[in-house]
């Protein structure tokens, strides 16, 4: 139960990520080709400002400028999350050979964006490289593991692969470390181009990503006719293009995150509708969840809920935060797997295993170690989120799903004593 619990922030949470950064890249795209979309209904940005002084934040220079230039909706991110929740509902998912185009132009406007900036490199924007120490190395981590997740899905497809036993381990290790080579290049990239230097306040404290006081910081850097930040921009890439004086490359990159980034959103939220519609067949929730459409055969119920989840998220909050959330759900996840991994070595020792972990008794440890390092290292708000909603899982679960549960003491049927 925790388990599915806490994959709802993994996946319906990180859609909502997605769903902004769609939102983000396509507003540029659109002011790049001439067509300026209100900050008002593109961003929350001032609405998080309101929020923050509502609940007792001291009034700030930044925070005023995050309420007079920000928006208080994100309606694109509303927009590509509504379109999605409909293509669900009617069966429409990507095929394979759909998915690996749009793997394709990712791979090339990412190699494309490598190619153009690694040329101009400058080694001293990597100066200071540590510039906020080891606490923004460790926080840095535990954001950034947003971008590993997803890879578990490999391990879904075992049934139609052919040599599972072998592909699955290439496939999932593989594309690990094909990814992570890109996020280097990128990165090197991105930074040795520009730079990328935090952005502080005006008393020289560190500011948070994400938060309102970034937005009008950042704000008032560029009205003072500054050059926007890296850290300040929302897309990154397309920012550094234009930088470095490529802005129709710019452009084609902002494009394929248009193109390409639906799709993830897509995968994001048939994976929390599937998760939701077998915890509703098991009993954990609610039997209407897991109702089919008479005409579509879809868990229309359920993904009409995950829609309206995912588009309040992203109507509401900005990528950062959304992120780190997802992140919270997705390291509990994995360090129980982690646990059930050794639990099953020690109660079913005979179990064929045809995945094995070598050095089961080391590797799984460290992962367990590993996730709790990065959760505390999360902001401040993805753990107080994350510990309310684990609350109330418990409670929905000892109010509803303790006794309803099929695996429940007085559900199971009966052993025959022959």
């Amino acid at each position: 139960w925790m388990v599915g619990w806490a994959l709802i922030l993994e996946y319906a949470v990180g859609a909502s990520a997605v769903a902004v950064g769609w939102s983000n890249h396509a507003v540029g795209l659109a002011r790049g080709l001439g067509v300026d979309f209100p900050a008002s209904i593109s961003n929350a940005d001032a609405l998080m400002a309101k929020v923050q002084l509502l609940f007792g934040a001291a009034p700030s220079p930044d925070l005023t400028t995050a309420l007079q230039v920000g928006g208080w909706i994100n309606v694109p991110a509303v927009l590509i999350a509504a379109a999605v929740t409909w293509l669900l509902i009617i069966g429409t998912t990507e095929s394979a050979r759909g998915n690996a185009v749009l793997v394709l132009v990712k791979i090339a406007a990412l190699t494309l964006f490598i190619a153009l900036t690694l040329p101009v490199l400058h080694a001293e924007n990597f100066t200071p490289f540590a510039p906020t120490g080891a606490t923004g190395v460790l926080g840095a981590a535990a954001s950034i593991f947003f971008a590993y997740v997803g890879f578990d899905a490999v391990s879904t497809a075992a049934e139609e692969t052919k040599n599972p036993q072998r592909n699955v381990p290439i496939g999932l290790i593989g594309s690990l470390g094909i990814c992570t080579l890109f996020y280097l290049l990128v990165a090197s990239g991105a930074i040795g181009a520009i730079g990328a230097q935090p952005v502080t306040d005006a008393a020289g404290a560190v500011l948070a990503p994400g938060s309102a006081e970034m937005a009008g910081r950042c704000a008032s850097i560029v009205a003072g006719g500054a050059m926007e930040p890296l850290v300040c921009s929302k897309e990154a890439l397309v920012h550094v293009l234009d930088s470095i004086g490529w802005p129709a490359m710019g452009r084609l990159v902002g494009l394929a995150a248009v193109l390409a980034l639906p799709s993830v959103v897509l995968m994001m939220m048939f994976g929390q509708t599937r998760v939701f519609f077998t915890m509703a067949r098991d009993g954990l929730l609610p039997n209407a969840f897991s109702n089919i459409h008479p005409r579509f055969f879809t868990p229309h119920v359920i993904t009409y809920t995950t829609g309206v989840v995912v588009s309040v998220c992203a109507a509401l909050f900005p990528v950062g935060k959304l992120a780190d959330t997802s992140n919270a759900g997705t390291l509990l996840a994995f360090a129980m797997v982690s646990i059930g991994v050794l639990v099953l070595r020690r109660q079913q020792p005979d179990r064929v295993r045809p995945f094995r972990t070598p050095v089961a008794w080391l590797v799984c440890p460290l992962a367990v170690i590993g996730c709790v390092l990065l959760f505390v290292n999360l902001s401040p708000t993805a753990k107080i989120v994350f510990i309310v909603w684990a609350v109330l899982g418990l409670v929905i679960y000892r109010l509803y799903g303790y006794r309803r549960s099929q695996l429940a003491p007085q559900n199971l049927a009966p052993q025959n004593p022959s």
